[in-house]
């Protein structure tokens, strides 16, 4: 992330979110000025944040068999760190005493409505590029050590005070700690240092060394991660992809050869973004490379998966359910995306793909909730007809929620 002087300068690092501007700015200035480009501190960017989720509730998911969860603690005298990988028991929380230890749990977003909500402060991203919510308990002294990350995130303090150091020095080695278990940086010599407090979040391009510790009490830190895949990660896939779906008879051609006037040249084309990334799906078409990628991009990583309803419904027998007043919730686990080609939109489900008008391909993409009245058409009826008895939408009238 090599910075100018001049840059560094006109930029401020630290800014202060207001009611109609949370960012400090606009969303636009946002992206044009530090996504994927420089840090920022944004003090202020919720508030009178409080914390959706309670430090025991957290803890009780940590139990849980299907969340990811990492109990870390550090013994500083002996400049030792334990990794203890969930589902955690109570037992493993009588061992840690009351510092130098931290809680971490992903995906919370999966399991609590309310955390989800938080994402909604996101939207001027594209929904898929958002990976999850990680929320991070920590007593005084506790966190993971210096590192790096190879994705956008956005670390919103939700309790107490946790204190963050950075280093925006591009020269600085890169080499981690070959004595812990965690990717932890072997040198790491601060550039900015902060204390955050409720409310505050600290944005961070990939790239960024950084290390935060937490300060004076209990502190928890929500952590809303970008979806980054890796180049061996697309190449991969997309590689598994080709070979599953590319004929045989399809070959290297060249029926319009010319007599050579430069041994051994290469023809050159314009690849744009995800052809950029995979400089050898050049020659696809764009409609396949549009469904291999929405395919792609709407799988999560971990294998949790939305199950399908025990009897499939009907298109009677949930249009009836919808009149009667139910509401369309989009299982936690589902991941939505879609796409136009041509006059053709698509919709992609966790690796599936369905027909799709463009009114319900972006109301699917918007809302997890759908409310009546249902005013859709037969064909997007089929649809939803199609996520339902797919496990993706749930049919369920709602409760009140809490304020």
């Amino acid at each position: 992330m090599a910075l100018s002087k001049t840059s560094r300068k006109a930029l401020p690092i630290e800014v202060s979110g207001t009611p109609k501007m949370p960012l400090g700015m606009t969303s636009a200035q946002f992206l044009r000025d530090y996504w994927q480009k420089r840090p920022l501190l944004i003090r202020n960017a919720f508030p009178n944040f409080q914390s959706p989720v309670a430090p025991e509730d957290l803890a009780g998911l940590a139990c849980e068999e299907a969340a990811l969860s990492r109990l870390i603690q550090h013994d500083e005298d002996r400049e030792r760190w334990h990794v203890t990988t969930g589902p955690l028991a109570e037992s493993d929380f009588a061992k840690t005493g009351d510092a130098n230890w931290t809680l971490l749990v992903q995906d919370v977003d999966k399991w609590d409505m309310d955390v989800a909500a938080l994402l909604d402060h996101f939207r001027f991203l594209p929904s898929w590029r958002v990976d999850d919510v990680m929320i991070s308990y920590a007593e005084p002294g506790g966190g993971v050590g210096a590192h790096v990350d190879q994705y956008d995130v956005f670390l919103l303090q939700g309790l107490g005070q946790r204190h963050w150091a950075i280093s925006t020095d591009p020269d600085a080695p890169k080499d981690f700690r070959n004595d812990v278990e965690l990717k932890q940086l072997s040198h790491f010599e601060p550039t900015h240092e902060w204390l955050l407090d409720v409310g505050d979040m600290l944005y961070l391009p990939p790239g960024v060394a950084h290390d935060g510790v937490a300060f004076g009490g209990p502190c928890m830190t929500y952590s809303v991660g970008m979806r980054a895949p890796s180049q061996a990660e697309l190449v991969g896939d997309l590689a598994d992809y080709l070979a599953e779906h590319l004929p045989e008879d399809m070959r290297y051609a060249d029926p319009d050869l010319e007599p050579v006037k430069r041994a051994g040249e290469i023809g050159k084309d314009a690849l744009k973004r995800i052809r950029t990334a995979l400089p050898f799906a050049a020659g696809m078409d764009d409609a396949t490379l549009l469904d291999w990628f929405g395919r792609f991009i709407t799988r999560y990583r971990s294998a949790q998966t939305p199950l399908a309803p025990s009897k499939p419904f009907s298109e009677a027998a949930l249009m009836k359910q919808l009149t009667a007043g139910a509401s369309l919730l989009r299982h936690p686990w589902s991941r939505f995306a879609w796409a136009q080609n041509g006059s053709r939109y698509t919709l992609f489900a966790n690796g599936h793909a369905y027909p799709a008008t463009s009114r319900s391909a972006q109301q699917l993409c918007l809302h997890r909730t759908l409310s009546p009245p249902f005013d859709w058409n037969g064909n997007e009826r089929a649809l939803l007809l199609s996520l339902v008895n797919d496990g993706h939408l749930i049919a369920r009238k709602l409760r009140n929620r809490r304020t």
